[in-house]
């Protein structure tokens, strides 16, 4: 059987969605207050572990178990569309997990387990008998606490010679989690016929898009006011109020959003995302500021 083509195998690895968790794990870095220079190569492993290698690979794992799904909500992905032929999607998932693991151990203990977890997350997410996908709550939460908490705490760790981040750090990667969990919601409108045929309980096919863009509004909104209400008692003002001008952007194009939730949600993954994740790195410095970590 012929091999896919280099381009389709990119294709098959989505880039695009790698951002995320590399973005996360430089968070961890920054909350760690640890000098950058000290430790470029550690950033760099670990920037690409988080993205190219981790990502990746429950990207593969996800497109292989999806692929009846994809035939009738995305027939021109690389397996239904026919360019990546047999199981040649399984063997990539496969190859890249283990490879993932290999890239994970200079990191140490710390990076190494991290680096199980998210895959063992991904394959759960997506791998039958399990298959956490199914239930939007479920599928959801796993995506992310892999892609934002999990990348964020690894992050700190690693930059701290395996110890243990701080309360703080901790307490924002998970805040942002749920945040994430909101972000995980925009990708299911777009499936949401493909997905009620193949007994897929996305938000939207429990809740009705309506209501589950409120419930993904209110995941975002909510972790970030609390993180705001942290920072103001953390004494930290400045961060604080970066923080709300980027919700206040969130909140005018939510309202676009929440009219047409189905025809909007791409828009606002392109535009108010990007807001929240900024929020994540203001967040970051603002520990690393009050120099807890060091």
């Amino acid at each position: 059987m012929q091999a896919p083509a280099f381009s389709t195998v990119a294709e098959f690895l989505k880039p695009i969605t790698w951002f995320p968790p590399m973005w996360a794990f430089s968070c961890g870095v920054v909350s760690s207050g640890k000098p950058f220079a000290d430790h470029a190569m550690l950033i760099i492993w670990g920037v690409l572990l988080a993205g190219p290698w981790v990502c990746a690979s429950s990207q593969a794992v996800n497109d292989w178990f999806d692929r009846h799904v994809d035939a009738i909500n995305e027939p021109q992905r690389p397996i239904p569309s026919g360019r990546m032929p047999g199981r040649w999607g399984l063997y990539i998932a496969v190859l890249w997990s283990l490879l993932s693991l290999a890239w994970a151990w200079p990191l140490g203990s710390w990076g190494f387990a991290a680096t199980c977890l998210g895959l063992l997350l991904s394959w759960a997410y997506s791998a039958p008998p399990i298959r956490l996908k199914n239930n939007g709550w479920w599928g959801n939460s796993a995506c992310a606490l892999s892609y934002e908490g999990l990348a964020w705490v690894t992050g700190a760790a690693v930059m701290l010679g395996g110890a243990l981040p701080s309360d703080k750090t901790m307490l924002l990667a998970l805040l942002f989690s749920f945040g994430a969990h909101g972000i995980m919601t925009l990708n299911d409108f777009k499936a949401i016929e493909g997905d009620r045929q193949m007994g897929v309980r996305s938000l939207p096919v429990q809740l009705g898009a309506m209501r589950a863009a409120k419930v993904s509004a209110v995941l975002m909104l909510a972790p970030q006011l609390i993180v705001l209400a942290l920072l103001l008692f953390w004494d930290k003002s400045s961060y604080a109020v970066a923080i709300g001008a980027l919700m206040i952007g969130q909140i005018i194009l939510l309202r676009d959003f929440l009219k047409r939730p189905i025809e909007k949600a791409l828009f606002y993954s392109g535009f108010g995302v990007p807001l929240l994740v900024s929020g994540m790195m203001v967040a970051s410095f603002s520990v690393n500021s009050l120099g807890i970590e060091s």
